[in-house]
């Protein structure tokens, strides 16, 4: 049976369409960390397998087309929603395993691809399932839900964990319990959405004879020929190596006990400053880097933004040395994840710029890929470092491991009369 085009408002299915987007990726690639954390697993063995967690994200542009191929987006978005339900299910249920750690290690890697494959969908089902005006007007909407889920995930979820574990004084029943909640939330989505996604008639199963006239090599060589390519793949690959490295041991310092160099922070407290507070703080920061860029341009708004970006890492390097109260750690995690996600502005749009001759689309592609690649390797790392080093030195490396990427920048091409 052929299903012809529902019209249906939008605001029925985007932003729950990015808010099950970004639930599976924050536990993924953050509250993975902390529930290993939690449940006695090194800095090292953490920071090391869930940084291999981004490969999906490295690697998705390359099986995109199928996701043309066979069957419809719509089909893939539902398919994939109840697949990452199960998922989460068992994520939940393999940490009452006494050999959890590597089974449910097996499930988040099962879940991450699944869950690249749901944003490759996702994104294509926007764009057949919106009118031009109305993606332009939900642009904004749909990145404010994949941050709710964000602070969903790292904060509500976090918290609801650390509340569990007083109660219960069990930690892996009380993660079970809030890993749970949030497969039952995919699976209230993946129902919600089975009624009320739309079939737009543009969203039919593609030819595979269409397909393979697709230069896909004339499509990959053609961005590595763009004009200094190697100062390009510099600057994506170095611009947040630090932050990167940052990224996998933050929580795990707030976490850790005094006497090993952490602050001690409880479950809860983290799922408040860092998942909260922090995201919040990320947010605005991202705001309002994205209005200084549109009044100043991204000439201008470059060196600023990398500097808001990578100097309060320093605050690393006090609370490593003093170990503050609480009440300090909350200002200086917000500021901290405000100058991140203001620097992270400027990242993106110079992605945007790089990608403007007509393979645009698929060039964005290849740069978010090398992006999530140069999350991923310095993270790999990075729990070695530490534990090499221990907290003070590693967050003082941290710093200086961002002067590369903001040396790439002499060398990248930016002229001022480009329009982003």
């Amino acid at each position: 049976m052929k299903h012809q085009f529902v019209s249906r408002l939008p605001w029925a299915f985007i932003p729950t369409l990015y808010f099950a987007s970004g639930v599976p990726y924050v536990i993924i690639n953050t509250v993975s960390v902390i529930f290993y954390k939690k449940l006695g697993i090194s800095n090292a063995q953490i920071a090391l397998w869930t940084s291999f967690l981004y490969l999906p994200w490295v690697i998705k542009m390359f099986w995109g087309p199928f996701v043309d191929i066979y069957s419809t987006k719509r089909t893939w978005i539902l398919a994939t929603q109840l697949t990452m339900f199960f998922c989460l299910g068992l994520l939940a249920f393999s940490l009452q395993l006494p050999n959890f750690f590597f089974i449910s290690l097996g499930i988040l890697t099962i879940g991450a691809f699944i869950s690249a494959t749901y944003d490759i969908a996702t994104d294509g089902f926007y764009l057949l399932a919106l009118t031009p005006e109305q993606q332009a007007f939900f642009v904004g909407i749909r990145s404010l839900f994949y941050r709710l889920a964000v602070i969903f995930g790292s904060g509500i979820l976090v918290f609801l964990a650390g509340k569990l574990e007083v109660n219960l004084k069990n930690i892996s029943l009380s993660w079970t319990i809030a890993l749970g909640v949030s497969a039952l939330i995919l699976a209230m989505i993946f129902i919600l959405h089975r009624f009320v996604l739309p079939f737009p008639e543009s969203d039919v199963k593609r030819q595979t004879e269409t397909q393979t006239a697709i230069p896909f090599l004339q499509i990959i060589t053609s961005y590595f020929r763009q004009q200094k390519i190697l100062a390009i793949l510099a600057f994506i690959l170095l611009y947040r190596f630090g932050e990167a490295m940052l990224l996998k041991i933050a929580s795990l310092f707030l976490l850790d006990k005094p006497e090993v160099g952490g602050l001690g922070l409880s479950t809860s407290d983290l799922g408040l400053v860092y998942g909260t507070f922090g995201v919040i703080s990320l947010i605005f920061g991202g705001i309002l880097g994205g209005l200084a860029i549109s009044k100043y341009g991204l000439k201008k708004c470059l060196w600023p933004m990398a500097l808001a970006m990578n100097l309060p890492n320093i605050f690393y390097i006090y609370m490593a040395y003093h170990q503050p109260s609480l009440n300090l750690v909350y200002p200086l995690v917000s500021l901290e994840q405000f100058g991140y996600g203001f620097g992270f502005t400027a990242f993106s749009v110079y992605l945007m710029y790089i990608s403007q001759d007509e393979y645009k689309t698929s060039h964005f592609a290849i740069s978010t890929g090398i992006m999530a690649l140069g999350m991923m390797l310095p993270g790999i790392i990075s729990g070695y470092l530490q534990q090499l080093f221990g907290y003070p030195l590693f967050f003082i490396l941290v710093c200086v491991l961002t002067i590369p990427g903001m040396i790439s920048m002499l060398f990248i091409p930016l002229k001022e009369e480009k329009q982003v």
